[in-house]
């Protein structure tokens, strides 16, 4: 039995424990923000993750800044953020892989999103499909004519098997009748976009602001983006839609920060993003890159991936993927 001097003693640090948490909380940040983008530097999530932060630091006493963690499919960089010190001052960047590839094949053990508090969704991009100026194909319907008087033969690159690109060029085979060659490239887009430039590849599947670089510089074109809403940088790519397909993919931009991290952290982290969100700085340079921004905030995330997950899941399951 605990004497009653001890049981004092025990109650007046347990509320000093309460209270410095609070005050610590109240004082957020006390230090430098570290942002987790777990792709290598130079793509997409990472361009977007870098612009955002440099304007949402100014809502902030301290600055924020990015550290790339690649590897495991986002896994590495995200667990290295689910076992910081939840307190707010590390936050991770989630994107498909992170929400869908990984819990689908359990494939890094400790990795999971019950570890995590998501802060807000920050943008979404629809799959696209971009060719080489090597290929010799100008056009979706050229890519189609391509696919089936060649089978297996046009080169396309997606990320690994489990990936939203994987999910795509799977769905597309099955809608178009045709059989790609298919190349998987670990990391970021950035490969995949040296591969273009080289000529390695006819065509690869992601978004069109991931390969913004190569399209400006005529080395790549979009012939078809995966929605049916029109992308309104590249006015000049159409929507499968548009040519008698219904397919709707893509990736997206979702921030984190670990498990119990207090929730005026939280409130103080999402204010901050939605301030840069908001500016025209952030907006104008989304539409120049061909991203579309999509806010949803703390309190409709998990609800959204959720959803997200149950139909991205059943889709796999018809795939046998």
């Amino acid at each position: 039995m605990l004497s009653t001097n001890l049981k004092s003693k025990l109650v007046l640090a347990l509320g000093a424990c309460i209270v410095g948490t609070t005050v610590a909380a109240a004082d957020f940040p006390t230090r430098d923000i570290r942002l987790i983008v777990p792709w290598p530097a130079g793509g997409g999530a990472d361009a977007i993750s870098r612009k955002i932060s440099n304007i949402a630091e100014q809502e902030l006493p301290k600055s924020i800044y990015v550290e790339n963690i690649a590897g495991a499919v986002t896994a590495t960089g995200l667990i290295q953020m689910t076992g910081s010190r939840p307190d707010g001052h590390t936050v991770g960047v989630l994107t498909y892989d992170s929400i869908i590839t990984l819990p689908r094949g359990q494939m890094v053990p400790g990795y999971s999103l019950d570890n995590m508090t998501p802060i807000a969704r920050i943008t979404s991009e629809a799959d696209a499909i971009v060719v080489s100026k090597h290929s010799g194909i100008n056009t979706f319907e050229e890519l189609v004519e391509k696919a089936k008087a060649n089978p297996g033969e046009v080169r396309v690159g997606v990320a690994p098997k489990g990936s939203g690109p994987y999910l795509s060029v799977s769905q597309l085979e099955q809608l178009l009748d045709v059989d790609f060659n298919v190349i998987t490239y670990a990391g970021s887009s950035s490969a995949e976009a040296e591969a273009l430039l080289s000529g390695e590849l006819d065509a690869a599947i992601s978004s069109l602001g991931d390969f913004s670089g190569i399209i400006g510089s005529g080395d790549a074109k979009g012939v078809v983006e995966l929605t049916s809403v029109q992308n309104q940088t590249y006015t000049d790519v159409p929507t499968i839609s548009s040519k008698g397909y219904d397919l709707q993919t893509g990736s997206f931009i979702v921030l984190a920060a670990p498990k119990d991290t207090p929730a005026e952290s939280i409130a103080t982290l999402e204010a901050a993003f939605k301030s840069a969100y908001d500016t025209a700085e952030f907006q104008d340079w989304l539409k120049q890159i061909g991203v579309t921004a999509d806010w949803l905030g703390s309190d409709g995330v998990n609800v959204w991936i959720d959803e997200l997950q149950n139909k991205t899941f059943t889709l796999m399951d018809q795939l046998n993927l």
